[in-house]
């Protein structure tokens, strides 16, 4: 895990302290709402529904045990006891008093963290498999040259004012778990016919109102020029970028319209003009790379016999097993979900009890670390297999235990309008109603992938366009609708979801959704996905039914 060096930590104590006296001169009465806007969103904080919402950057969604149990110090002693994972693999408090933030960014600076660049047009935190560095389909490491990035990005002088919001994405597997076609900027590692490893660079997705999926403008880029090929990209979409409609200012809608070969052309000749004297040096990605160098495995960690005496004894503990936990690259070991997703808690919400336990959990069972997944769960990346059992026994205690992880009921859930002033319906009251339909966890199993996404807004926070079943939340007339689309994907074979007709009003929407998985039950051929078979039918049989009686 990459250590702050000094200059690291002098940036982020400069930068607290310069918004606890931004913050005082607010508070006098020196600055005004307008004035101190500007400020606050450049330091991560939102005026929302109720109070203000904090978002804190978790860089690729790595964190430590020391910092999990900052966020639960945090959570008890400045917000109601809990906080919010998010799609972006960051972290909300949604109830912090504006005059104590500068007192959390100076608790989030005494272990290497800080909210810098979570908002705001800039440059947000890059993201990343959560699964890096311990998946069996790993072509390389993606961490270290997200931290590149990170480094690159952070208070970039020149794009500290970008037309929009911009994100970046890192993957280095055959299996995208990063969403990385559904990014500004799709970095994946690839190897050319020669053999070499490389970049694969997308360029142009994005979710929101218009979701588009990326295209790729360079198929294999040297490892040595990612940042001056990076800063091209940047620099024309900062230079052409539209800025008089915010809805027309994503580079997704310049490379749209100015057609991606133009955009290349223009990239290209950027590219050309800067590249000599921004390489990467082989030196300096080895000395990023040593800082996420593979903690010491146990080399004995196969010859555990205990685990299938466990499996074969205890059917729960098996079906955990089953859907929570991934392979490792390392025998003997697994990746462990913890589900953040429990039928009765609001989905990718955590108390500031179970921040201190996992945090626990973490350094005994996993070399102090874990890592935040963008469908708002996390995952233990480094368990022997002699120790799954107990950590199972500890979850459960925990309630972090659920048997769900890809499953129907893995909800990705954006806070709505319980939270967000830019919402214009719930979702975690929707969430939860689905939840409690479908608690026969046997029919939720046998349902297999399927993947619900679902937003109070268009803003695409919980990547609703690109779920195997999204639900958008809009308003009618100060009334809660919601919009169903079906077939949408991010990973390998990204697609955006079919609307499947028009909204259902509030209290139809969950029967709706109940109705779309009956259909499928009913209509599937032996082992197909529901994702394979809405492409093999279409939306035509789901629409008939959900709407059949309207």
């Amino acid at each position: 895990m990459y250590q702050y060096n000094e200059q690291d930590q002098t940036l982020v104590e400069e930068r607290a302290a310069q918004y606890r006296r931004q913050t005082e001169d607010f508070l006098k009465g020196e600055l005004t709402e307008d004035q101190f806007r500007a400020l606050r969103l450049r330091n991560g904080l939102y005026i929302q529904t109720h109070a203000p919402m904090l978002r804190i950057a978790v860089p690729y969604g790595l964190l430590n045990s020391k910092q999990l149990r900052k966020l639960a110090h945090i959570a008890r002693e400045f917000d109601k006891g809990y906080c919010h994972f998010t799609t972006r693999q960051n972290v909300q408090f949604n109830w912090p008093e504006l005059e104590r933030v500068p007192d959390i960014l100076d608790e989030l600076a005494s272990v290497q963290m800080h909210s810098i660049q979570t908002s705001g047009n800039c440059m947000r935190n890059t993201t990343s498999d959560p699964l890096a560095g311990v998946a069996i389909d790993e072509l390389e490491d993606p961490r270290p040259y997200c931290e590149i990035i990170r480094q690159w990005t952070t208070l970039h002088p020149e794009f500290d004012y970008l037309p929009r919001k911009f994100k970046i994405a890192v993957s280095g597997a055959q299996l995208d778990r990063a969403a990385t076609q559904l990014h500004d900027i799709g970095v994946h590692l690839v190897k050319n016919d020669q053999g070499e490893t490389g970049f694969r660079i997308l360029v142009g997705g994005g979710l929101g109102r218009t979701p588009v999926i990326g295209q790729v403008i360079r198929p294999f880029l040297d490892k040595q020029h990612l940042l001056s090929y990076l800063e091209a990209i940047l620099r024309i979409y900062n230079l052409f970028g539209r800025r008089d409609n915010k809805y027309k200012a994503r580079i997704k809608i310049l490379v749209k319209e100015t057609g991606l070969d133009k955009f290349s052309e223009l990239v290209e000749a950027e590219w050309q003009q800067i590249k000599d004297g921004m390489e990467l040096s082989d030196a300096r990605i080895a000395a990023i790379k040593a800082h996420f160098t593979p903690p010491a495995y146990d080399t004995d960690a196969a010859q555990d016999q205990s685990l299938a005496t466990q499996l074969s004894a205890n059917p729960a503990f098996a079906t955990w097993y089953k859907y929570n936990t991934a392979a490792h690259r390392v025998p003997g070991y697994r990746a462990a979900f913890i589900s953040l997703k429990a039928p009765d808690s609001p989905p990718g919400d955590m108390t500031d009890t179970q921040l201190d336990a996992v945090a626990d959990l973490a350094d005994r069972y996993s070399f102090g670390q874990l890592r935040s997944t963008h469908r708002q769960n996390l995952i233990l990346a480094d368990i022997k297999q002699a120790d799954l059992f107990s950590l199972w026994q500890a979850l459960t205690n925990l309630k972090l235990a659920t048997p769900n992880i890809g499953t129907v009921t893995d909800i990705i859930c954006c806070p709505g309008l319980d939270f967000c002033s830019l919402a214009n319906a719930g979702s975690i009251g929707v969430a939860k109603e689905i939840n409690e339909a479908l608690d026969d966890l046997d029919y939720v199993h046998d349902i297999g992938d399927v993947k619900i996404n679902m937003s109070g807004c268009m803003n695409g926070c919980a990547h609703q366009s690109v779920g195997h079943i999204g639900i958008l939340g809009v308003d009618k007339k100060g009334s809660e609708w919601y919009q169903i689309t079906l077939g949408g994907s991010s990973e390998n074979e990204a697609a955006i979801g079919e609307r499947l007709g028009p909204a259902v009003a509030r209290d139809e929407v969950t029967q709706a959704i109940t109705t779309i998985l009956d259909v499928y039950v009913k209509q599937r051929q032996e082992e197909e996905s529901f994702l394979d078979m809405v492409k093999r039918v279409g939306i035509t049989p789901f629409k008939e039914r959900v709407y059949a009686d309207h």
